[in-house]
């Protein structure tokens, strides 16, 4: 048992599978899940996530150990400011945002070493294109990276409680600086998730072509961009308003890098073209080998529910 009580504010997707994690793997006493969608906390209640379900802060939050945000990372301040009464002092805070400067400054506005709380900056780098707890499980962690942020207001005893959670969920646990960690996930997801997003609205608005043409034949690539750009609309659009500086930045590198390769093709250079290619085929097979790519236990679970789906949609 690390926690006799722990919270998590926001019951989608990552707060539904620790949950599931939290409870299985019995690291909590009492589990109370937050949510001001009624929805998705009588969904919560049916799929029995938690011990507690309630669109009240103070009955969530009260007695708590750890409160683990999992909202969109815009609402963290208002959250933090609203809960800040009701905390009992030397709580520890964390998040699961993929944004960690933004969060960490929202959070600690309110909640902070001065204020008697503990804040540890956290990250799992683990996900799929749903939403909603229905769709949680409790693999979803498994082999993946969970990324701690410490700072002035974390302690040794609730960065070792939080990385004990963690590899509770089979993932596992490096820290690095915030500034540092938003660097990297805008290279590594949110420039891809905002290409991603172009791209299909780019060949949605092609005149000429009948939109069911562009469902029917869709071939893998296509397809592999749509599943990308078919995840929370509102959990992206935080993140690039979140991390706006850095990912503009390499927007304009993306912008270059592809007028060099318009450029490549315009005048048949061909050498130029292979290499690229040759060279982004090795990042690949790195990726692949580093085991980043899809778990196979992932994608049986995502292949059994788009067969459920296609079931129920006939009935």
């Amino acid at each position: 048992m690390i926690f006799n009580k722990a919270t998590i504010l926001g019951i989608g997707l990552i707060g539904s599978s620790l949950a599931r994690n939290l409870k299985q793997n019995n690291d909590v006493q009492t589990l109370a899940i937050y949510d001001k969608n009624a929805e998705n906390l009588e969904k919560a209640h049916a799929l029995k996530l938690g011990d507690i379900y309630t669109d009240n802060l103070q009955t969530a939050v009260a007695d708590a150990d750890i409160v683990i945000f999992a909202t969109p990372v815009c609402a963290f301040g208002e959250l933090a400011q609203a809960i800040k009464p009701y905390l009992k002092k030397g709580a520890i805070i964390t998040d699961v945002g993929s944004v960690k400067q933004y969060s960490l400054h929202e959070i600690e506005k309110h909640l902070n070493k001065a204020d008697g709380f503990v804040v540890v900056g956290g990250h799992p780098v683990a996900g799929t294109e749903k939403s909603g707890p229905e769709n949680g499980f409790a693999s979803l962690f498994k082999g993946r990276w969970s990324i701690l942020t410490p700072d002035e207001n974390s302690t040794p005893e609730a960065i070792a409680k939080i990385t004990e959670m963690w590899e509770h969920c089979d993932m596992k646990v490096d820290t690095m600086e915030a500034a540092h960690h938003d660097k990297v996930m805008a290279a590594v997801s949110h420039l891809p998730q905002l290409i991603a997003y172009s791209i299909v609205g780019t060949v949605a608005d092609l005149e000429g072509y009948e939109h069911k043409e562009i469902i029917k034949y869709s071939a893998g690539g296509f397809r592999d961009f749509t599943r990308i750009a078919g995840s929370d609309p509102t959990m992206w659009r935080d993140i690039f308003l979140t991390n706006k500086q850095t990912v503009l930045e390499l927007i304009q590198r993306f912008v270059e890098d592809l007028i060099a390769l318009e450029r490549n093709i315009r005048w048949d250079e061909g050498d130029k073209i292979f290499n690229l290619f040759k060279r982004t085929q090795k990042i690949r097979k790195d990726v692949i080998e580093a085991r980043q790519d899809q778990p196979e236990h992932e994608k049986r679970l995502l292949e059994e529910m788009a067969r459920q789906t296609n079931i129920d949609n006939k009935k």
